[in-house]
């Protein structure tokens, strides 16, 4: 598999591979940043150019996900290697807790560890779950959402695309939130909340609206 980026929450994505015995092959993509180069931890290739990314798609493993936050961000990096040949796979942590009935977890998905998904979820593609999150029966999360570490999202929530929300936000139940949409850290959202906002707080209120 080859994760794109080579910092921060790719070394994150790393150790669920790891820890689901999936490092045969794997390699990292960073063509932004000079100071990663060569093999990261002395094991694992950083591939440096779109043509390097083309040739390990035919030739080594067709497999890529994300290991970079930013829901603008993914779904660019998304389209580029779709492009290059890439297959986009989801990173589920062995140690994440997935219910059994009438879940959808789409493609190019990060389930970190010690995650809780409970029944009848759909969850688009490309969606970030960070650790020690949970995610309660019947939602809906759209493409490209970036949920933070130790988030709870309460029953029957919709939560659009592209939304971030930050670390130990809490989703009171049957709360629908817009697509574009950024939520504070520590934020309480207790009230639906429409497109391209952002909203912080306990309760959670709007500061910015587009």
């Amino acid at each position: 598999m080859l994760i794109i980026g080579a910092k921060g929450f790719a070394k994150e994505v790393l150790e669920v591979c790891h820890q689901n015995s999936d490092i045969a092959n794997l390699a990292f993509y960073d063509d932004v940043n000079d100071d990663v180069s060569g093999k990261l931890y002395d094991l694992f290739p950083i591939l440096k150019s779109v043509e390097d990314a083309s040739e390990y798609f035919k030739n080594v493993d067709n497999r890529f996900t994300i290991g970079i936050g930013s829901p603008d961000l993914r779904e660019i990096l998304y389209h580029k290697f779709i492009a290059l040949g890439g297959t986009f796979t989801s990173t589920i942590a062995s140690s994440s807790i997935i219910g059994h009935y009438q879940n959808i977890i789409g493609d190019g998905c990060n389930i970190m560890q010690s995650t809780v998904i409970t029944n009848d979820v759909k969850i688009g593609k490309g969606v970030i779950i960070n650790q020690i999150s949970s995610v309660g029966h019947d939602v809906f999360i759209g493409d490209f959402v970036e949920i933070c570490p130790s988030v709870s999202i309460s029953g029957n929530c919709y939560i659009g695309e592209k939304t971030f929300i930050g670390t130990n936000a809490v989703i009171l139940p049957k709360v629908n939130i817009g697509k574009n949409v950024v939520i504070g850290a520590g934020s309480v959202v207790t009230k639906d909340l429409p497109d391209n906002c952002t909203a912080v707080g306990t309760p959670a209120k709007i500061l910015i609206k587009s």
